[in-house]
């Protein structure tokens, strides 16, 4: 009898440690194609705007809630509504050119995602001043 309840007992533990994991993996996941883009060398006043493209892994609605910015030179705009698993969206920034010199802008998105519930997102480059010559642009100013 001891080894019939025994077997049972452990089972009965194996069992629970299988539904709590499979429990504990419910939830959406955000999975970034990048991090980071990089602008590399460009002249002031040109097209700021670059995408970051996400896909929800996860097993239930991704929802983002915010995209908080780093400074007033940055505009994030995101998806409002939920994706469902499996499906992708788009963060788009869009940087003020106007100013010249480097960038260093952060993006944190806030999420409902179990593998990331905030994560940063990073853009870099350098804006050189309007009638620069682009060697100049390219020699002068490296990329970071």
């Amino acid at each position: 009898m001891k080894k019939v309840l025994m077997i049972l007992s452990f089972l009965f533990s194996i069992g629970m440690t299988i539904s709590l994991n499979a429990q504990a993996e419910k939830g959406a996941k955000i999975e970034f194609v990048k991090l980071t883009y990089d602008y590399g060398n460009i002249k002031q006043g040109a097209n700021g705007l670059c995408t970051f493209q996400f896909t929800n892994t996860g097993n239930e609605d991704l929802i983002i809630v915010e995209a908080k910015k780093s400074c007033g030179c940055t505009v994030p705009s995101w998806p409002k509504e939920p994706i469902p698993p499996g499906g992708k969206g788009v963060i788009e920034v869009r940087y003020d050119t106007n100013r010249t010199g480097g960038i260093a802008k952060n993006v944190t998105i806030i999420s409902n995602a179990i593998n990331a519930q905030t994560q940063v997102l990073r853009i870099k480059g350098n804006i050189a001043a309007a009638g620069v010559d682009d060697e100049k642009v390219k020699t002068e100013n490296p990329t970071y």
